[in-house]
């Protein structure tokens, strides 16, 4: 079950860092760049198991792929170029990402696909994907809208218009992958979520257009016209950030610089809600990179966490952070509370549970329904007793959180499954042993 033990605080450290590719970002720009008919190339693209699973469905869909040290390459096949033998599964491992957006590609494939994923994975709801790509003119055979899907796409796929209520990315991407192949404008209005997608869309100088209105985007989507390259230098996930930057503000005497950090605004709820707990994160050479923003970031430790009433509208763009947000509203003085969180339990496993869960271990005494959490900070908090985390479906997530728990608040921890950080970040361990970190 591989172990990770932890008995000992992190002390103070003072280091740069750097980390590795966003993983919304090189799953995006392989799918992309596999529907150009030209040659892309990418650095700093992210070698987890999702972004792997993400190349080995493109390899099977006749793509050809070059993996140097530095670089990868992806010689695409055009829309519509797939190529494949009959009778074909791909399986996209843990990657809700990768689930979803590829069935938006594979809306106009001639031969029956069946897609699978791992028991996680098939946990999961694809029927919020299901119904609008059925719009194109596809078929979808499920078990009640969960893996494994068998897809019948069609030879004409229409445009479509379509309502996006959850303010889903993967959904709404899903549908922009799906229309690049249609004849005809494509309409999407979106309840705001991260715009990854528009942004490499208009860098592209594709046929898109995007009209921002108050709680909602209004996309509009032109098909069939050729793909450019896309040659992309992937900057740093600001989801794999979050952790340091927790760990740095919860250690004592610490500062921490992260270079060339993806801060698109879809995406730094983080640092919003740091900021109202009272963090100021200094943002320096801050410039713009083919449609995103990126900054280096400097990160120091903070003594006095405010508790924070969480407004939902920061829900989404901080929506893979909240396990970490929980733990500063554990150090916080006064009662925090988050609401509106059902989507955070629609994760690899169901996230709000197990941040109550890690809290109530830890001693911290929190209130919990299906979609909010209360948290009564205790900023005197030290752990002296023994904490096991374990059976929490090898979310990736849930494992370093609670690494950085316990490196914070003491006591001897261990966590399960460490081999769960491959999902998204491999090198996790090996960079908190780089500030400092004493994990066996």
């Amino acid at each position: 079950m591989h172990l990770v033990k932890i008995k000992t605080k992190i002390q103070k450290f003072n280091k740069i860092l750097s980390i590795e590719g966003d993983k919304s970002l090189s799953i995006r720009w392989a799918l992309i760049a596999s529907q150009s008919e030209y040659k892309s190339k990418s650095e700093n693209l992210l070698l987890s198991e999702d972004v792997i699973n993400t190349l080995k469905c493109l390899k099977k869909l006749g793509v050809k792929i070059k993996i140097s040290k530095n670089f990868c390459e992806i010689n695409g096949v055009g829309l519509n170029g797939f190529k494949y033998k009959k009778n074909l599964t791909l399986n996209a491992g843990n990657s809700g990402t990768l689930g979803r957006l590829i069935m938006g590609l594979l809306t106009h494939t001639k031969l029956s696909i069946k897609l699978k994923g791992d028991k996680s994975l098939s946990k999961r709801d694809f029927l919020r994907i299901i119904k609008p790509l059925k719009k194109f003119g596809a078929d979808f055979q499920s078990n009640m809208g969960k893996l494994p899907i068998i897809i019948k796409g069609t030879n004409n796929p229409n445009p479509i218009v379509y309502n996006e209520t959850r303010g889903s990315a993967q959904v709404k991407s899903s549908l922009m992958l799906a229309a690049l192949n249609t004849r005809g404008e494509t309409i999407i209005k979106a309840k705001k979520s991260r715009n990854h997608s528009e942004l490499l869309f208009k860098y592209l100088d594709l046929p898109i257009k995007v009209r921002k209105i108050k709680n909602y985007d209004l996309i509009k989507i032109k098909g069939k016209k050729k793909i450019p390259p896309l040659n992309y230098k992937i900057p740093s996930d600001i989801s794999s950030c979050a952790f340091f930057m927790v760990l740095t503000i919860l250690s004592k005497n610490s500062k921490l610089k992260i270079k060339n950090v993806n801060i698109n605004p879809s995406r730094v709820g983080i640092l919003r809600i740091l900021n109202m707990m009272g963090v100021k994160i200094q943002k320096i050479n801050v410039k713009e990179y083919k449609g995103e923003k990126i900054a280096d970031l400097i990160i120091k430790s903070t003594k006095n966490i405010k508790a924070i009433n969480c407004p939902p509208r920061l829900n989404s763009s901080a929506i893979d952070e909240f396990l970490l947000i929980f733990l500063l509203a554990a150090k916080a003085k006064g009662v925090s509370y988050f609401k509106n969180l059902s989507e955070l339990n629609e994760k690899e496993s169901p996230r709000l549970k197990w941040g109550s869960k890690i809290l109530d271990k830890m001693g911290i005494k929190n209130v919990l329904t299906d979609k909010t959490i209360k948290i009564y900070g205790n900023p005197h908090l030290e752990i002296k007793k023994k904490i096991v985390i374990k059976d929490f479906l090898k979310d990736h997530r849930v494992f370093m959180t609670a690494t950085v728990a316990a490196l914070i608040f003491g006591g001897q921890w261990s966590i399960a499954n460490k081999d769960a950080i491959n999902t998204s970040f491999p090198s996790f361990l090996k960079k908190m042993r780089y500030l400092g970190a004493k994990i066996h």
